[in-house]
């Protein structure tokens, strides 16, 4: 308490002086700090609910580049689907081609249509068919009630460079797998052997140079299809060599897309070596019967990828749009408008200047008794 007397006029203006320098401060700190809520004392409701909004957006926005970061690797996975769909393609390609050229020479196409795998047409019982390569000898020896299928099983089982199948048309046909001449015998008479359509003889044959030249062109191609989808990855994730992925959307960790991943090596594929290099027609028919398989599971996949990659980029324009939402929600709570703190200031300078000059008037009464003892 001070021990100096004032008037009750000086004490007045002292004390509207004192509070304008107090609102002066007070505006000073609001334009300079940007926020007219600074800490809990200014507005403690304000305060912590900015504090809130403002820790889950910070969250929220961390959560954005592990988001961003799956995006990318559906974006690597699909770009990689996108060129195996090439590789497998060519693939076919080359298939297609080695079936314009001619397959080895050493085929025998029986001269009789319309066999079915239920019946052998009279094949009498007990007689035998031989078919050899000159190394490896395959014998069938006719049961009553066998099939086709049986002739079949006994040729091919045999283990010899040959391969024996009933076409499109249902001719039974023997073919060289190495270009090695075949013969057909047996002890049955010629009529049997007809009712397969076979005559008993040897066919000399040969390698097709340009079918080989395609199986080894083919297996490359396959060879890229696996290194391809082995380099499909993103910051250590490849969807297309069996990584999966799972992307968190919100900071409490219950809301999330898990997005499995896939083998699409040639082996996941199902795209086998060239068989036989590619010398009988059945072996190429069933690698661009692999292929087609194949494009069918890389179309199918493509879809999948994308349908998840929607999902996370829709994901990852919501939180951007939410972390904005927080943000501002937390910036209205303790931002300052500075275009009226400034038109605050502005009144209180005046008001300043005002109460300065009333408290000059209030003590000319104290001067004037001054004067007396002049």
């Amino acid at each position: 308490m001070s021990d100096i007397t004032l008037s009750a006029g000086v004490r007045q203006n002292l004390l509207s002086l004192q509070n304008t320098a107090d609102l002066m401060a007070q505006t000073q700190n609001r334009l300079a700090t940007g926020k007219k809520v600074n800490n809990a004392l200014d507005n403690p409701i304000s305060y912590f609910t900015s504090q809130s909004l403002g820790n889950r957006a910070s969250d929220l926005n961390s959560l954005l580049d592990s988001i961003s970061n799956a995006t990318q690797t559906l974006q690597a996975a699909n770009n990689g689907l996108t060129s195996l769909t090439k590789l497998v393609q060519s693939a076919q390609a080359i298939g297609q081609q080695a079936l314009q050229s001619g397959s080895t020479t050493a085929k025998v196409t029986g001269s009789v249509a319309g066999l079915t795998a239920a019946t052998v047409h009279g094949y009498t019982a007990t007689k035998t068919l031989t078919v050899t390569d000159g190394t490896t000898l395959a014998t069938y020896t006719a049961v009553a009630g066998d099939t086709v299928d049986d002739v079949l099983t006994a040729i091919n089982g045999a283990g010899g460079n040959y391969q024996a199948y009933l076409d499109s048309t249902g001719h039974f046909v023997i073919q060289s797998t190495n270009g090695s001449s075949i013969t057909i015998a047996g002890d049955g008479s010629a009529a049997d052997q007809l009712t397969l359509g076979l005559v008993a003889g040897a066919t000399t044959g040969s390698l097709n140079a340009t079918r080989t030249s395609l199986a080894t062109q083919f297996d490359d191609i396959r060879t890229q299809i696996s290194q391809l989808a082995s380099d499909a990855g993103y910051n250590g994730v490849n969807l297309l060599n069996g990584d999966s992925l799972t992307v968190v959307f919100n900071e409490t960790g219950t809301s999330t897309q898990s997005i499995t991943g896939v083998k699409f090596d040639a082996a996941g594929l199902s795209v086998a070596a060239a068989t036989h290099t590619f010398q009988t027609d059945t072996d190429v028919n069933a690698a661009l019967t692999d292929l087609t398989a194949a494009l069918g599971t890389l179309r199918s996949q493509a879809v999948a990828f994308g349908s998840s990659l929607s999902v996370v980029q829709t994901r990852q324009d919501f939180t951007k749009s939410m972390v904005n939402t927080l943000q501002t929600g937390a910036d209205n709570l303790v931002l300052a408008d500075t275009n009226l703190e400034g038109a605050n200031m502005l009144a209180l300078q005046t008001r300043q200047s005002l109460s300065t000059t009333a408290l000059s008037l209030a003590a000319q009464a104290s001067q004037s008794v001054l004067r007396l003892f002049q």
